[in-house]
């Protein structure tokens, strides 16, 4: 499956299964209409802008949101979306999705009972995390996956070296770093951690 991930910018994730599937698009100006599930992890703009949705959505796309921000999406685009709450599980469109809390634990950026989210969707067996903006959460830390897209930039988010420790603790096969380069942290960020990943551990830097 990591072949079929793609980062736009920020947190922006594109995986090309037997659908589409995007989180949290963002920047995307080149209309597709490609979508068919488009997850949204909180309402802050570089998470949840409505010109990418627009310019990736069909008529048929199902969105979903978690349920602390569904009045403010169904406003803003006038849809109707599908609504989630952390520590769930759900089918939709045939994939097993877990919702994952995402907060900060001494930050006010994102706190804990806004109740935002991150994703594990298994897609052919093997488990994707799509975190979001969070510090190193027990829940986080307590998971299982195959595939970790976390950030790495720091302020908002943990920096790399906390990353660190979630990929030590989680090990998963694949660690890909997120939300670094558009508004905090920067390549180099990325690149240093690529290099403290332990070897057994592929890391994959996917945007430049």
């Amino acid at each position: 499956m990591k072949d079929k991930i793609t980062v736009n910018c920020q947190s922006s994730i594109r995986i090309a299964d037997k659908e589409i599937i995007y989180f949290d698009p963002y920047k995307i100006l080149k209309e597709s209409h490609d979508a068919d599930l488009i997850f949204i992890t909180h309402d802050h703009f570089d998470h949840f802008d409505t010109l990418s949705i627009e310019n990736i959505r069909k008529e048929d796309t199902k969105i979903i949101v978690p349920h602390s921000i569904s009045k403010i999406v169904k406003e803003s685009l006038d849809i109707p979306v599908i609504e989630v709450e952390p520590n769930n599980t759900y089918n939709i469109n045939g994939y097993l999705i877990k919702t994952i809390p995402s907060y900060n634990l001494n930050k006010n950026f994102h706190p804990k009972e806004k109740n935002y989210v991150g994703y594990v969707i298994t897609i052919q067996e093997e488990r994707i995390y799509v975190s979001r903006d969070m510090d190193l959460i027990e829940e986080a830390l307590n998971l299982k996956c195959d595939i970790a897209l976390i950030p790495i930039g720091g302020t908002y988010t943990m920096n790399y070296k906390e990353a660190l420790t979630f990929v030590n603790k989680v090990h998963p096969k694949v660690v890909i770093p997120t939300h670094y380069q558009t508004i905090v942290g920067s390549l180099d960020d990325a690149l240093e951690f690529q290099k403290l990943v332990p070897k057994d551990i592929e890391c994959l830097i996917l945007y430049k």
